[in-house]
């Protein structure tokens, strides 16, 4: 078994996969381990699969799996965990956000007896908007929903041990954050700080839909918190309610003003209602997908100078 398997999901990254294959090859001929690259592609639109073929016939230590149809980067890491070989794996980014000189500090830890190893940011890039909402999610994800060691400015640079690819392997759920589950499986956990490097190339899939998405999952998958929210808000709605028809029919002259106090405190607690239900429809359609069970993902074509590994 070799030691190090790299994962990299992949959409649109036709440009920017040999570049990156290059620094790869210089950091681990530095670090002197064996290696494998498993390239997941996210069912590209571009030539990116055509390039893992190419550079799978130039070096066999790469290999490359086409999902069927657009899954999203977090099934993309899903299906590369599945399939690597090595004693630990590593999950990097096509866009060389992240450095993969950061191998030798985060292979340095794996071998001090640390099972995940996170590449922490140091702080948020992108705007003040994108930075203050990715804030708030990863406050909530650890002071909401008990996660506390994520990284507080957040990390999907990451590095886990053999042991924790068979845990992870276990859990067959589709609607799930990569990060947070692995977060959740516990096991000896440590951080380094890196600075996040600008986009290299191209565009990014990560939409504002899939970041809302990711949001939803994160949540559900890990906490019934939203509910116990909505319930707890519905009490405390209701009973501002009660108190304020009483103080609207006592304190205000004439009818007219009680009845419109009124109808603002039912539009209210309408709102209230429509929102919890949503929340509730969101568990139970995540409740009614994992029933199907359908895969998460369907391989399209491999390459390779192996077949890739079969589920464990």
């Amino acid at each position: 078994m070799m030691a190090l398997s790299i994962i990299t999901p992949a959409y649109n990254e036709a440009s920017n996969l040999p570049v990156l294959y290059e620094r790869i090859v210089q950091t681990m001929d530095a670090v002197g381990v064996d290696w494998e690259w498993v390239i997941v592609d996210d069912h590209s639109r571009d030539g990116t699969f055509g390039v893992i073929e190419r550079l799978a016939v130039c070096d066999g230590r790469v290999h490359g799996i086409r999902l069927s149809r657009n899954c999203g980067s977090h099934v993309a890491i899903t299906c590369g965990l599945h399939h690597v070989t090595g004693e630990a794996a590593m999950m990097m980014s096509a866009d060389l956000q992240d450095p993969p000189e950061m191998v030798g500090a985060m292979l340095e830890r794996w071998r001090g007896g640390a099972q995940v190893v996170w590449a922490a940011r140091r702080r948020r890039s992108g705007t003040r908007i994108h930075a203050a909402f990715a804030a708030l999610y990863y406050w909530m994800m650890r002071n909401m929903i008990g996660m506390k060691d994520m990284p507080s400015h957040g990390a999907d640079f990451f590095l886990i041990d053999r042991a924790v690819i068979d845990a992870f392997r276990k859990f067959p759920e589709r609607n799930v954050s990569v990060l947070a589950l692995i977060t959740w499986l516990g096991f000896r956990q440590e951080h380094l700080e890196y600075d996040k490097r600008p986009r290299a190339g191209g565009r990014s899939g990560w939409t504002l839909a899939r970041k809302v998405n990711l949001v939803v999952d994160s949540i559900t998958g890990f906490s019934d918190f939203p509910i116990r929210f909505c319930s707890y808000g519905g009490l405390t709605l209701m009973a501002v309610g009660v108190v304020a028809g009483i103080v609207g029919l006592l304190a205000l002259p004439g009818l007219g003003a009680a009845f419109l106090l009124l109808v603002a405190v039912l539009v209210g607690l309408g709102g209230l209602q429509l929102f919890a239900l949503g929340l509730v429809g969101q568990y139970v359609w995540r409740g009614l997908e994992e029933s199907r069970r359908r895969p998460p993902y369907l391989i399209e074509s491999t390459v390779g100078d192996r077949e890739t590994a079969t589920l464990r």
